[in-house]
């Protein structure tokens, strides 16, 4: 009887052996890893969130909301600690799920995977370039409009004139450079991206050492201020809306899991490196948060840069100047990292056949994945150069979110299906921290609204094309094997083919006579009516599309099995 490799797993055994024979360099100690960690939190979400949670939600309570967004990321960081140790090996929780639930799963989330490190490293990228712009400006440097920006945008300039963007210079040059130093090699990238992490620490540091001695008391009365009548309004309810906000403050910590296979000492040094890292940060953003909201009434917080609100307060004009380097070096790293863990994921698929090799060839003197460092690092940098930061920079919380949420179940399958295998570092309190965690992510994901679960669901689909185009057909785990097409595989392939012709036909039947040439020329105008009613008109008829190609290709799916049975399929 022939079997689908779907939910077949890779054995500890296999994943072991892979680790002792790979060709990546072991290069990285404990600090290092702290630094990646590190380096992956800390980004402008610290100096923009803080003050908008407060305005909106907490109040000076904001702190508390910190500590409470730290202990959700804590129960995820544990069991990526736990797996992290236990299968040394790159790819994250693409790999853990590839070990936990088999290859299918495997596959969605390292394509899933994608939406949090590259598409991640774009939006970060992006705003990097604002900031450079911004920081050239206060020193008389002025770069032309249409090339630091997307040609999506129109520009509305100081006399009154608008014009569009072009291209994005200045994010494509920090993703090119980035990309070209993780080639060089991962010591070399360790180092500079230690130097960073020190900066914007150093800069935190003396903006809490400075605001210290502007805290005026009477802005923490009320610490928690009275509930307005409505969940996440202050109070309570305000602190856990608060922490949603913060929460995205410490995405990246992750990333350090995907290094797993170029640290020196996995076992020891791996869990370090994750919850050390998430330590710091929450130390660092605890204080933060109380100082802010010392300096400056909660109620001015309100906008989109609160940091620059308190600095007026010091009368120190250098200090915002300072931060704008401080933020400028977060988002560096922000983006280093990123790249790093993108690389690594595609690396581990790589090896595992689900995708081409291209992308774990690795460089003969370097010793590094160059070859997907490069492909990543044009992709990032083309998304970055011709894409506006609200399109892409939605789609990144919620594919992270998606990751923790495996990660948690896999340690607690892991502890039912194999429970004596050894775990250098063993999550607490198992299940009860592991259900913790995912219900905590799935919260997280649910109130992200339903715009971001379409694209989430539209960016999974398409990987699930090419998983059963190429993948499924050139997967390592299945060599040797006989494979049939058994009635999910047939129903998932023509369910998922469905969903994509039916939201494309949708999106081109959309009601509507608004040409794209016109929206290009507008740029992202979400004042302009027309636009936005377009924009509503394709998504709906897209959506609606979708769903009914997918019924459509499910039923298809079905009735070929039941003509057909389990055709075995042609050896590649």
């Amino acid at each position: 009887m022939a079997t689908s490799t779907l939910f077949q797993r890779k054995s500890l055994s296999e994943l072991h052996a892979e680790a002792e024979g790979h060709a990546l360099k072991r290069e990285l100690g404990p600090m290092n890893l702290i630094a990646l960690g590190i380096g992956a939190i800390i980004g402008a979400g610290l100096f923009s969130l803080t003050g908008l949670a407060a305005a909106q939600n907490a109040g000076p309570a904001v702190a508390i909301s910190m500590v409470v967004a730290a202990i959700g990321c804590a129960l995820a960081g544990l069991c990526y600690s736990e797996f992290s140790c236990m299968i040394p090996v790159a790819g994250s929780a693409y790999t853990y799920a590839y070990t936990t639930m088999g290859e299918w799963l495997a596959w969605i989330i390292g394509w899933d995977l994608v939406l949090e490190y590259a598409v991640g490293a774009a939006t970060v990228s992006i705003s990097w370039s604002g900031y450079v712009v911004s920081l050239l400006h206060d020193f008389g440097i002025h770069l032309p409009p249409q090339l630091v920006s997307s040609p999506l945008e129109a520009l509305r300039l100081s006399d009154g004139t608008t014009v569009q963007g072009i291209i994005n210079l200045p994010a494509v040059f920090i993703v090119l450079v980035i990309s070209a130093l993780l080639m060089v090699g991962i010591k070399e990238s360790a180092r500079t991206n230690a130097v960073i992490v020190v900066i914007k620490v150093a800069v935190v540091l003396v903006f809490i050492a400075i605001g210290y001695f502007y805290i005026n008391r009477a802005n923490y009365e009320p610490f928690i201020p009275a509930n307005q009548g409505a969940f996440g309004k202050f109070g309570w309810s305000g602190i856990m809306a608060g922490a949603g906000t913060i929460f995205f403050a410490y995405i990246g910590f992750d990333a350090v899991s995907t290094a797993a296979q170029e640290a020196r000492n996995p076992q020891r040094d791996m869990p370090i490196g994750i919850i050390g890292s998430l330590a710091i940060c929450t130390v660092l953003y605890v204080l933060f948060s109380i100082v802010l909201t010392g300096m400056v009434p909660y109620q001015q917080l309100n906008v989109a840069a609160p940091v620059a609100v308190a600095i007026d307060v010091t009368q120190k004009p250098w200090l915002m100047t300072l931060i704008k380097l401080g933020i400028i070096a977060g988002f560096t790293s922000v983006i280093l990292v990123m790249l790093l863990g993108q690389s690594r994921v595609f690396y581990s698929m790589s090896r595992d056949g689900l995708v081409p090799k291209v992308f774990s060839d690795i460089h003969p003197k370097f010793r590094t994945p160059w070859r997907s460092n490069m492909l990543f690092g044009l992709f990032v940098a083309v998304l970055a150069a011709f894409l506006p930061l609200q399109i892409v920079g939605h789609m990144t919380s919620i594919g992270t979110l998606f990751a923790f949420v495996i990660v948690c179940g896999g340690v607690w399958i892991m502890r039912k299906t194999q429970p004596h295998v050894r775990r250098p570092f063993r999550t607490p309190l198992v299940p009860l921290v592991p259900i913790l965690g995912m219900g905590w992510n799935l919260a997280m994901m649910y109130s992200l609204g339903p715009d971001n679960w379409t694209r989430l669901i539209l960016w999974l689909v398409i990987g699930q094309i090419i998983f059963f185009v190429y993948g499924r057909r050139h997967s390592t785990l299945r060599h040797g094997k006989t494979v049939a097409y058994t009635l999910l595989d047939r129903v998932l392939t023509f369910a998922n083919i469905g969903f994509l012709v039916g939201g494309t036909v949708g999106y081109l039947t959309r009601p509507g006579n608004l040409g794209f040439q016109t929206v290009i020329e507008r740029g992202i105008n979400l004042q302009d009516p027309a636009l936005v009613a377009l924009a509503h008109a394709s998504f709906n008829s897209m959506v609606t599309g979708a769903f009914v190609g997918a019924a459509a290709g499910a039923l298809f799916g079905y009735l070929l099995h039941k003509l057909q049975g389990e055709k075995i399929p042609v050896e590649s």
